[in-house]
């Protein structure tokens, strides 16, 4: 039986670790941090661990918003495809960082790219 992408990456441990690291840049992005002030940032990065491992085919915990019920705010206040852009500019970074095989960064970053449209209410 083949490994899932979770599980190919390191599981949980993997999860936590890119989730963190990938969270020091997005916040420290003067383009992107105005979007988080306020936020709690354990409960987003739990947000996010749980919907990654989720789309990576790992243990579904999920139980946020969907994407676009879960941006809508931010769009409002002027999310747009620059902003999307650079997130996942971030989030290829911090692949590399961690050395994630090329195969399954592919894929991460694809999914990531498929929410496009539901993250920014179109």
């Amino acid at each position: 039986m083949a490994k899932s992408l979770y599980e190919q990456i390191g599981g949980a441990v993997a999860v936590e670790v890119a989730v963190g690291a990938f969270y020091r840049k997005v916040l420290t992005d003067p383009a992107l941090n105005p979007f988080f002030d306020g936020v709690d940032q354990s409960a987003l990065k739990a947000k996010q661990r749980a919907f990654l491992t989720m789309v990576m085919g790992g243990p579904n915990g999920y139980q946020g918003k969907d994407m676009r019920a879960a941006h809508a705010h931010l769009v409002r206040r002027g999310l747009n495809d620059a902003h999307f852009d650079a997130v996942v500019k971030h989030l290829k970074s911090t692949l590399e960082d961690l050395r994630v095989p090329a195969g399954a960064a592919a894929q991460i970053l694809a999914a990531a790219g498929s929410v496009r449209d539901e993250v920014l209410g179109r």
